[in-house]
């Protein structure tokens, strides 16, 4: 077919040649023209919409630049102050001071539109993205902001990390699905949008690096794995494709794994697409207990405020320490337990009395167990996600859809 395509358009062009009229070497020319001409001169780094136009509203931008170069360990904080359209953002802003004022400033950019995840960077000690940044509010109040490189990672130069860390924690986490079959099934495993959107958060990030930025438990232990890569890898453990959740549990209870978080939540708060890692972290916590998972000090720390609440509805603190280290480590803390008691830190050893209404607590307890949200599916989601999971028909779910209920298989399409 292709074949006489070509033969088609050979005759057709021939024919062409052979009729009088003007040749259609202009045409082709004209045809061939660039649409668009050069915007901007050769080797300028700033697009030609970031030059004021003339009449165009502008604004004076300052910023404070911390210059930072590993082979000679110098590092400099310098202040630049550039004109630019009302409109830039700290990425726009960051390109024109290469262009025009210091093109050793390094950084890193790409698509210019918070998909790549490439501009990461500080802003007064916040993490951010360079291109989601707008610099209108910040320059009109007058402050100077100090840009710097993220935190947790080796700087390269100025506003360049060493991501080489960062990726290796992801690699870490197995990021592919295992579906526990060498060959491919003869029917299409049909995911529902229910199930999809399980994972729906975990699957938005952009491995921007700003959680990792962001992280106290990395701060203290370099070795953690780290918000990013735990979300990752909550991404493959909740979805259902996926038939090494066990396994990767396992896995990810590690000495830096999942209990090494200190819940400071500020992974959340500087993620710039509402993944919300520590939701993420969580979930992996319920589903590790749920599968048996639990021999960290973190999992039987978790365990045992449930026993408490579910018996008594007080938390039993004499039996905590027993309860998590074990009854060996227990008594290595004797003294202190003693020092604490002298002071009156102590609390009783058994509850005065059972909590007025503990058993609505019971209640609560067994209601989740019968849902079969006592695993991941019970983590309560952040507002980020409240504000974008809706099973809806505005969402793309329709009301007719079935309920797809844990551990339950999804259905097989047939053919």
């Amino acid at each position: 077919m292709a074949r006489d395509h070509a033969a088609r358009c050979c005759v057709l062009s021939r024919a062409r040649a052979n009729q009088p009229g003007p040749s259609l070497r202009p045409c082709i020319a004209w045809c061939s023209r660039p649409r668009h001409p050069p915007t901007r001169p050769r080797g300028s780094l700033v697009h030609s919409e970031l030059a004021p136009a003339p009449g165009s509203t502008t604004i004076d931008v300052a910023l404070k630049i911390w210059r930072y170069d590993a082979e000679t360990g110098e590092k400099e904080l310098k202040r630049y102050e550039v004109e630019a359209p009302d409109w830039v953002t700290l990425l726009d802003v960051l390109d024109i001071i290469k262009d025009k004022h210091d093109g050793t400033l390094a950084y890193r950019k790409s698509c210019r539109m918070m998909i790549c995840g490439s501009c990461g960077m500080r802003m007064d000690g916040a993490a951010v993205l360079a291109c989601k940044t707008r610099m209108y509010d910040i320059a009109k109040s007058g402050h100077v902001p100090v840009i710097s490189s993220m935190g947790n990672l080796p700087v390269i130069k100025d506003l360049v990390v060493d991501m080489d860390p960062f990726w290796g924690k992801i690699r870490r986490m197995k990021p592919w699905l295992d579906p526990g079959y060498e060959e491919p099934l003869e029917k299409e495993r049909i995911v529902s949008q229910q199930q999809t959107n399980v994972i729906h958060k975990e699957a938005l990030c952009i491995m921007c690096g700003c959680c990792v930025s962001e992280c106290n438990s990395m701060e203290s232990d370099p070795e953690f794995f780290g918000p990013a890569a735990l979300a990752k890898g909550m991404r493959f453990v909740g979805d259902v494709r996926d038939q090494a959740d066990v396994a990767r549990l396992n896995d990810y209870n590690d000495e830096h794994g999942i209990w090494d978080c200190t819940r400071c939540y500020f992974c959340n708060e500087r993620c710039p697409k509402g993944v919300d890692p520590r939701d993420a972290i969580a979930k992996l916590g319920a589903e590790s207990i749920k599968q048996g998972v639990d021999q960290d000090w973190g999992a039987k720390h978790a365990k045992w405020f449930v026993t408490s609440a579910k018996t008594t509805g007080w938390l039993r603190e004499t039996e905590l320490v027993p309860k998590t280290q074990g009854v060996v480590s227990a008594i290595k803390e004797t003294k202190f337990a003693l020092t604490l008691a002298k002071h009156g830190k102590v609390p009783p050893p058994i509850p005065p009395h059972v909590a007025a209404r503990v058993g609505e607590a019971r209640k609560l307890y067994h209601l989740v167990k019968e849902q079969g949200r006592d695993g991941a599916l019970g983590i309560v989601q952040g507002e980020h996600a409240l504000g974008r999971i809706e099973f809806s028909e505005q969402a793309g779910v329709k009301t007719s859809d079935p309920e797809v209920r844990p551990g339950v298989e999804p259905p097989h399409a047939e053919g």
